[in-house]
């Protein structure tokens, strides 16, 4: 059985992806969540970094998008 992707942090947290997209707001808003929960962020950031191999506030390589 493969893992399902994780989508909630990809396309519709607001935060995360106004964050990726270089909103000031939504940076300044992750960068207080990720000292606040670690490195890897909320429990959607966290599946996030498990799946794709990157933090919230990286976007995903293309060899890595699945």
């Amino acid at each position: 059985m493969t893992e399902k992707a994780p989508v909630f942090c990809e396309k519709y947290c607001i935060v995360c992806r106004g964050a990726r997209a270089g909103n000031p707001i939504c940076k300044t808003i992750q960068n207080l969540e990720l000292r606040i929960f670690g490195k890897e962020g909320c429990i959607w950031g966290k599946a996030r970094t498990r799946y794709y191999g990157v933090t919230p506030d990286e976007e995903i390589p293309p060899e890595k998008k699945k």
